[in-house]
């Protein structure tokens, strides 16, 4: 058996996106998952489906559990033989207490690997637009516990070198203690004029920043009500914040937004939506799905030859189809003899990844535009395949019927609704936690008011709705639900830049 490994991983400092390639690939890796309270929990959703999750965090005053037994811990599962990653919030050795882990295991025989992680030192005040050294402002910076305990008999820091010996300080968990750092300070020479800044989830959507000076922070601080996790920084580098912030000037900065579409697909919009500084949450309200049967479509594949037409309504129906192309020993040149249609630019850019050139593409993304799209390019008595959703539209085949044409629609797969926290989502509506919900489908629509049962519509109203293009835009009215914006073009790219117009900005 592989003599078993301990890997500290540094989470980096609140944005999941910091993750070094290192720590990501041992997160993927990992038996077993320590993690803390600062590692976002997204980065967990890269873990294996059998990894086992053990929450160890650490707020203030509020352990989830004791060092020495998150140490022992560490052991024992190492013991067991399998891959130990402990995720810690920003890096190991900068006040994360790796060093106290790493000696337990060297004592008990387990060998252990340290993955460094963004410390929120540098990366928390990079994000509030402050660099902790400026050329002509500051060549030093000192990083600081400010959670050393006021009350004990002698303190350990040197405050007559630490107050004027640096030229920016940076207190990490500093917040409580702030009334008795910044009299320490100003006690040992530390001007109270001195710039100063509280920087409360650092990195993250929900960062909070306050400028102030060492004299009036601690004041600060409780009138606005700031609680941890924040970090204290002192030093002239915080009036550069004035023409370089950047992270929370974006244009949706401060917006949180419920992204309901399939978790296959969310992804894509949750990107667009996080660079314009939205804070994303994911509860997909479908699963994509295949067919209850595959035999329609296996048998419309074999028959190929004899379409004069194919049609595809979504990306989920050329992935399915060609998926299931492959598994009767065929591949794109199958498609040969027919002509292809793509209801919009996403789904044509899906046929082009098999090799496949869409001839039609409407302009308007969706039934309507393919009909009128295909006016002069078909004619009776030609024979259409469509792949589609199991629950669909109907319009598209009927009109084409009616126009002389022998219309074949197969399933190629279905919707259903997805396994989410429908409590959960109920409880952040009522609360008023999303200023966003976003639509991407009909079937995102219904669902989602699945999940949420008989008050769903009414929690909806609790936030703006954005809708993909105006069939989803029905289906919310049809349920009570009047969308706040529609995208122009109907796709992703469109829903978000609707969301954005609806700020008066623009992409």
């Amino acid at each position: 058996m592989t003599q078993p490994t301990v890997y500290l991983v540094g989470a980096g400092p609140g944005d999941y996106k910091l993750i070094s390639v290192r720590g990501l690939e041992l997160i993927q890796r990992a038996e077993v998952l320590v993690y803390d309270r600062l590692a976002d929990e997204r980065l967990l959703g890269h873990a294996r489906k059998d990894a086992e999750f053990i929450y160890v965090g650490k707020a203030s005053s509020n352990h989830a559990m004791r060092q020495e037994d998150i140490n022992q811990l560490l052991v024992d599962k190492a013991k067991e033989g399998k891959v130990v990653v402990r995720l810690k919030g920003g890096d190991p050795f900068v006040f994360g207490r790796g060093g106290e882990e790493a000696l337990t295991l060297r004592a008990a025989g387990i060998p252990f690997e340290i993955v460094p992680g963004i410390t929120s030192a540098i990366s928390v005040p990079a994000y509030a637009g402050i660099p902790v050294t400026h050329r002509g402002i500051a060549t030093s910076f000192a990083v600081v516990t400010g959670h050393e305990d006021p009350t004990k008999g002698e303190s350990s820091m040197r405050w007559d070198k630490l107050a004027t010996g640096t030229d920016t300080l940076v207190f990490l968990m500093g917040v409580e203690n702030l009334p008795h750092i910044t009299a320490k300070l100003m006690e040992h020479g530390r001007s109270g004029e001195t710039p100063a800044a509280v920087i409360r989830w650092g990195t993250k959507a929900e960062q909070e920043v306050l400028v102030t000076t060492v004299a009036t922070a601690a004041a600060d601080v409780a009138a606005k009500g700031l609680t941890p996790p924040a970090i204290f920084l002192v030093g002239d580098v915080v009036s550069l914040r004035d023409e370089l912030a950047w992270f929370d000037q974006r244009p949706l900065f401060g917006q949180k937004v419920l992204v309901t579409r399939a978790r296959e697909q969310a992804s894509l919009l949750t990107a667009r939506l996080e660079e314009l500084g939205a804070q994303c949450v994911e509860a997909p309200a479908i699963q994509i799905q295949p067919p209850a049967s595959y035999e329609p479509m296996d048998a419309a594949i074999q028959e190929l030859q004899g379409y004069d037409w194919l049609i595809f309504t979504s990306v989920n129906g050329v992935e399915y189809f060609f998926n299931r192309l492959a598994e009767q020993g065929k591949d794109s040149r199958a498609l040969a003899a027919a002509k292809v249609a793509a209801i919009g630019v996403a789904t044509a850019s899906k046929l082009a990844a098999y090799g496949i050139q869409a001839d039609v593409v409407p302009v308007e993304f969706r039934a309507e535009g393919i009909i009128e799209a295909l006016e002069g390019k078909v004619k009776p008595g030609m024979r259409v395949l469509i792949p589609r959703a199991t629950v669909a539209r109907e319009l598209l085949p009927e009109q084409l019927r009616d126009q002389g044409l022998s219309v074949d629609v197969v399933p190629a797969y279905r919707t259903v609704t997805a396994k989410a926290d429908g409590e959960g989502l109920k409880a952040s509506l009522e609360a008023g936690d999303f200023q966003w919900v976003t639509f991407t489908s009909s079937s995102t629509v219904t669902n989602l008011l699945k999940l949420l049962g008989e008050d769903g519509a009414a929690l909806l109203k609790k936030a703006k709705v954005a809708c993909i293009g105006p069939i989803t835009a029905e289906t919310c009215l049809e349920h009570g639900i009047g969308p706040d914006v529609m995208a122009g073009e109907y796709t992703i790219k469109g829903l978000a830049e609707a969301i954005l117009t609806f700020y008066g900005k623009e992409m």
